[in-house]
């Protein structure tokens, strides 16, 4: 009888923009053994289940990272970007004191530590006035939205209030029609503690509600950068799962700040 000879690969499930289990953005974190083809990641990624999983693989000056949803490959993703940082470092394969280095479809990204905190330098993705595509406000709920966008991935709603925001219920299956990665729906912050709000939608790409987008904050900060005259802000998004984010405006990129934490850690065996 012949064996069968797997290989084994370190696999993390991290929640990311958290500082407590069960909250924030879970991802997947998956060291490759070696080159994998899209099918097999693909494929790992519907297993996972999560709204994102990342395949790190190592190179001369950093790592390779790709993201994929279990419905498509995104070309970028905040939450499961702070979650490889996190995990290199959890894992002792990066020095406390280094700068992670990623090489994505969407160019360059680095992340550095803070104390608690890591910070990604991500590029900005301004949004342009536009008009809302047929049926998207209607299953967004929105009857009266102060702006609509879009950005290179997704459109932008500001609506009137944050409690506006949190009462959203959209209609998934209308949404999933739209031809966009997801739709932003953000509201000026109202307590003092942050200085807008936000939720994300995103059927069409397999996530009917992301819980936490630190993408989308690239299309947030030069957006509320403009109508507040601020480059600095907390932002908080108001998913059921909830979670906060140091936002900055530097130029043409953006600085996310956010905190992580492993809920769970295996070997992957395919």
């Amino acid at each position: 009888m012949r064996l069968c000879v797997y290989a084994s690969m370190r696999l993390l499930q991290i929640d990311a923009f958290t500082d407590r289990p069960f909250r924030g953005n879970p991802a997947a974190v998956c060291f490759l053994d070696r080159e994998r083809d899209d099918e097999w990641m693909a494929n790992v990624a519907k297993e996972m289940n999560l709204a994102e999983t990342a395949f790190l693989l190592p190179r001369d000056d950093g790592y390779s990272l790709r993201w994929f949803t279990p419905a498509v490959e995104v070309d970028l993703c905040g939450h499961a970007t702070l979650a490889s940082a996190h995990a290199l470092w959890e894992e002792k394969l990066l020095a406390p004191d280094a700068t992670a280095r990623f090489h994505s479809r969407s160019g360059l990204l680095t992340a550095s530590r803070d104390g608690e905190w890591i910070e990604l330098d991500f590029p900005a993705k301004p949004d342009e006035k536009s008009d809302a595509p047929p049926g998207m406000l209607e299953s967004l709920g929105v009857a009266n939205p102060r702006y609509v966008g879009r950005n290179a991935f997704d459109y932008i709603v500001e609506v009137s209030s944050p409690e506006e925001l949190k009462s959203l219920d959209p209609n998934h299956a209308e949404l999933r029609k739209i031809k966009v990665r997801g739709v932003i729906v953000t509201a000026r912050g109202d307590n003092g503690s942050y200085d807008f709000i936000s939720r994300f939608f995103a059927p069409g790409s397999g996530i009917d509600e992301d819980p936490v987008t630190g993408s989308a904050h690239c299309c947030l900060a030069p957006y509320w950068s403009a109508r507040l005259g601020k480059n600095e802000f907390m932002a908080y998004q108001a998913s059921p799962r909830g979670g906060a984010l140091r936002v900055k405006l530097a130029g043409n990129r953006v600085k996310l700040g956010g905190r992580a934490v492993t809920v769970l850690r295996g070997e992957l065996v395919a």
